[in-house]
């Protein structure tokens, strides 16, 4: 690992957390960055979650019969349960952009 990647790893560890934006090397709509929540980072991949998941509608786990909920046929009494998470190698990385507080 060179020293710039050290030292980014370094910047990036005090963000996680927080809203960063990590640009890369790859080309396509990879190459115009990922904006998320920095979730953790090691030498090899950095995680972002670039969309969280809805919040569930029947917290009790019930059918939501009888009761006003948005049942979807898919997911049942919630919306996408799922969110989304961006799985970056360290070494694609070319900038990442962090709030300036």
């Amino acid at each position: 690992m060179d020293n710039w990647m050290c030292s980014a790893k370094e910047d990036l560890c005090r963000y996680i957390g927080q809203t960063v934006t990590i640009f890369t090397t790859s080309g396509g709509y990879s190459g115009s960055g990922f904006t998320g929540v920095l979730i953790s980072v090691s030498d090899c991949i950095v995680r972002l979650l670039i969309n969280a998941g809805d919040a569930p509608s029947c917290p009790l786990g019930s059918s939501c019969s009888g009761y006003r909920y948005n049942y979807n046929q898919s997911y049942g009494c919630s919306g996408n349960p799922l969110g989304a998470i961006a799985i970056i190698p360290t070494n694609s990385i070319a900038a990442f952009t962090h709030n300036a507080i």
